[in-house]
């Protein structure tokens, strides 16, 4: 099967990319927001993306994929690119974030936009509202995947567990296609990790979510069922943000506060912490399947989402308070 046979290219890429990284220091040292104590070979995300591209050029010349969401995920190469020069030489922050407006708004482009947001109970058709939330959703996205990326293991388990959720849910080879590309990282990444993913890896993730939430809403899947998947991630993110916000900190600063993080510094391994994860997200996937096939269920799924993450939330500040 292709799937094996890019799952081996993306163990066996990993693994020469960490010989690489180490022969030409290609470190990441440890500092104030990390959770590793050793220099650690970085830009194992280059095998996810190089296996990722090559995983859709061969689903588009066998004509398995639509043209729109092929060239809106073909565009992430740009955002790969751009990362991977910001891991090996950290671009200002102003580019950075220029580069990811410019690939979120083309990618939104190339899908056709984003035709409504489905609530279940009513619908928001208003072309501008939609698009504007849509944009900055991705960019979000982009951004909160490279804030949750931290600990062995933790971000390309989010994105196995979210491929083969929607693999499941919606089909589409391009699932497995993500599914063996970051799986041959992860065989590097589990704890402890010998190489880790990298802004080339991580930023990458976040903006092909962002387009899997936008291509499935444009073809009747409520972009909440996506919200419900990724809610451990965009929970913590988000309401991390708004602590720090709150605590008047500087929000560009480097930190250690995510739910995540705290985790750790409690004392859970990051295997644990990565194995609780996949616990909620087994409940969420079970609310995201019920919402998908029942629209009535919709906006009860997304409350009892919301409940369950500020609960899980509550039990980390327990453990580790958020100061």
């Amino acid at each position: 099967m292709i799937y094996v046979g890019l799952f081996i290219f993306s163990c066996l890429l990993t693994y020469f990319i960490k010989k690489m990284a180490i022969k030409k220091c290609i470190l990441a040292m440890p500092n104030e927001r990390s959770s590793h104590s050793v220099p650690t070979p970085h830009g194992g995300g280059i095998a996810i993306a190089i296996v990722w591209f090559l995983g859709l050029l061969y689903l588009f010349t066998c004509k398995e994929m639509d043209t729109k969401l092929f060239y809106a995920l073909i565009t992430g190469l740009i955002l790969s690119s751009i990362s991977f020069v910001d891991d090996l030489y950290e671009i200002r922050p102003k580019i950075r974030l220029l580069a990811q407006a410019f690939v979120s708004g083309l990618g939104l482009y190339l899908l056709g936009g984003l035709s409504q947001i489905d609530f279940g109970f009513f619908v928001i058709e208003n072309q501008v509202i939609t698009n504007i939330l849509a944009f900055f959703g991705i960019m979000w996205f982009i951004n909160l995947y490279n804030f949750l990326d931290g600990i062995d293991g933790y971000a390309g388990s989010e994105a196995v567990f979210l491929a083969l959720s929607g693999w499941l849910f919606f089909g589409g080879d391009y699932f497995l296609v993500l599914v063996a590309s970051v799986l041959g990282f992860l065989v590097w990444n589990w704890h402890k990790a010998k190489i880790f993913m990298g802004d080339v890896g991580s930023t990458l993730l976040g903006y092909t979510i962002g387009v899997f939430t936008i291509y499935h809403q444009n073809h009747g899947a409520s972009i909440f069922v996506w919200l419900i998947l990724f809610g451990i991630f965009w929970f913590d993110a988000t309401l991390t943000l708004y602590r720090r916000y709150r605590n008047k900190e500087k929000l560009s600063h480097a930190h250690r506060k995510h739910a995540y993080q705290r985790l750790v510094q409690s004392g859970w391994s990051h295997s644990k912490v990565v194995l609780y994860a996949l616990g909620i997200n087994l409940i969420l996937a079970t609310l995201g399947y019920s919402s998908l096939h029942n629209k009535a269920l919709l906006m009860g799924s997304f409350i009892v989402t919301l409940g369950i993450l500020y609960g899980a939330m509550k039990m980390v500040d327990q453990r580790k308070k958020f100061e």
